[in-house]
């Protein structure tokens, strides 16, 4: 497990689930729980209170890209899901080419962006 992994389940997940999700980023085989879960969103799970719907036009690769930039996001992120699951990437290139069922940790345990098949948000704390 990345320490990304580690900071976003810790941030932006239910207390409850927590350590399920934990359990299931750092072994292979139970990965993909977490990352079908982030695609469908079937519990919610997340913490309602951090998410930032991204709607319309805002919703555009390069404008997520734009406002991930203006709030402090570095040129690479962590991929959790999606075509780059369990690595570095280039932030762009990762909105630009993941597909659904992605989640970009962009400044650890603080800032990350989701999106699945039906929605984008982004996940903050300040």
């Amino acid at each position: 497990m990345n320490a990304h992994e580690e900071a976003v389940i810790k941030a932006f997940v239910e207390p409850s689930r927590q350590e399920r999700f934990l359990d299931a980023v750092a072994k292979p085989k139970k990965r993909r729980t977490f990352v079908d879960e982030l695609n469908h969103l079937h519990s919610r799970f997340l913490v309602s209170a951090y998410i930032k719907p991204v709607r319309g036009s805002s919703s555009l690769p390069d404008n997520v890209y734009q406002a991930l930039r203006s709030l402090g996001t570095p040129e690479k992120c962590w991929a959790i899901g999606g075509r780059f699951d369990g690595s570095e990437v280039e932030l762009h290139k990762a909105l630009r080419e993941s597909g659904d069922g992605f989640l970009l940790s962009c400044i650890p345990g603080k800032l990350a962006f989701v999106k699945t098949e039906d929605e984008k948000f982004f996940l903050q704390r300040k």
